[in-house]
Parts: C-alpha cells; sequence; structure tokens
C-alpha cells in the first residue's frame, strides 16, 4: 500500500525485454537507504513493483505482461526520469490516500493550464470510469495523490501545488499524453458491490421491493 505522496524522482537506467515482460533498472539515491531490501516494493509512477536486485544506487525489477499491457512501463528508455515510492508503513502518516499502486489504466491529458501560484490539469473520463471520479474525492495520476478539483461529463480537473509540480514528473507531461491513474481504492469496492444494484437506472419496481 502507498500513500501517493512521491519520495524521489528516479532514472531509467536500463529496460530489457524479458520473455513477454521486461527487466528495469533505476538509479535512486534517497530511497535506496539501510531499510530497503530484495523482496521490497517500490512504485514506478504508480506501478508497485518488487525489487529484485539492489546496489548502492541502482534497484532493478521485473515488470510481468500485465503491467505492461496497462501502464507506459514499456516505453521507458534509459535517462527517463520516473516517479517512487516505497511502500507505507502501518506507523506512517497517510499523508495523501490509500493507492494500492495496482494501475487500472491510461487516460489521455487534454490541457495543462498555469495559474497563479498552481497548475490546473484536464484529463478525459471514460464513461465507464465515471463512476469513481467526485469533486474533492481522490485520485492517483502517475502515483501521485490528487484531490479532484472539477468534475465534468467527460473529463475532470486537478490543481498542483507548485512543490507537487516541480518535485514529481508531472510537469514534464503534455497535452495528449498518456497518464497512468489509479481509481479511488474505496470507489472502486462500492461501485463493484451496488453493481449489480443499480442496473437499469432506478425504477418503481426498485423503490416498492426496497421498501418505498
Amino acid at each position: 500500500m502507498f500513500t501517493g505522496l512521491i519520495e524521489e524522482v528516479g532514472v531509467i537506467r536500463g529496460n530489457r525485454p524479458r520473455g513477454e515482460g521486461a527487466t528495469i533498472t533505476v538509479e535512486a539515491h534517497d530511497i535506496l537507504d539501510s531499510s530497503v531490501k530484495i523482496g521490497d516494493s517500490i512504485a514506478l509512477n504508480g506501478a508497485c513493483q518488487t525489487v529484485v536486485t539492489l546496489e548502492k544506487n541502482l534497484f532493478t525489477v521485473e515488470v510481468v505482461r500485465e503491467t505492461l499491457h496497462r501502464t507506459r512501463l514499456g516505453e521507458f528508455k534509459p535517462g527517463d526520469p520516473v516517479n517512487l515510492e516505497r511502500a507505507m508503513r502501518p506507523t506512517d502518516r497517510l499523508g495523501g490516500h490509500l493507492v494500492q499502486g495496482h494501475v487500472d489504466g491510461m487516460i489521455k491529458l487534454l490541457n495543462v493550464k498555469p495559474l497563479a501560484g498552481s497548475t490546473r490539469l484536464r484529463l478525459e473520463l471514460p464513461e465507464p470510469d465515471a463512476p469513481f471520479i467526485v469533486e474533492k474525492g481522490s485520485v492517483a495520476l502517475h502515483g501521485v495523490s490528487l484531490t479532484v478539483a472539477k468534475r465534468l461529463d467527460d473529463a475532470f480537473e486537478v490543481e498542483i501545488i507548485p512543490h507537487t509540480w516541480q518535485q514529481t514528473t508531472l510537469h514534464l507531461l503534455k497535452p495528449g499524453e498518456k497518464v497512468h491513474v489509479e481509481w479511488d481504492l474505496i470507489a472502486k469496492y462500492v461501485r463493484n458491490m451496488l453493481g449489480p444494484h443499480t442496473g437499469g437506472g432506478l425504477t418503481m419496481d426498485k423503490l416498492r421491493q426496497a421498501g418505498f
């Protein structure tokens, strides 16, 4: 489990095919302290990965086919920056929101609007995923925990403070690019539980069955 608060922007040093998967090597400094060991989880742009080799300033992860299909990890080239976050400990403050590191897919960045003291992003909202977004709710983009500032019919907006904008890879994104998204965990469970009971919309029969 993660918080969506990026600890460091690392650098990709290698990305080589491994069957239908890939092996990715990342250079990092701040997060690779004595507490990190082989088998630990580190999120790369929000995608939870397992450390399989570890050196002083390098670690390697093995990416499976499913992750390559749902993310842009397979596009990494040596020198590319990447948002990094270690898995949270039970004693940590939950400064962002509950992020599993299980990327749901990719959505398009539609617009970047610089403001006085912040930056506003507009992103597409695919119709099947619309129930997961509410104003003032949470969403993780490239692993960064953000608050939904506005909900539109087919899009949503987030507003980012200067610190987050500069200390993550978000400031490198351009309109038209695909962004890793993880919808809010609680919203996904609620949707899954209510889904069988909401098909076809609200009807008089359903109200009567519910006791109204």
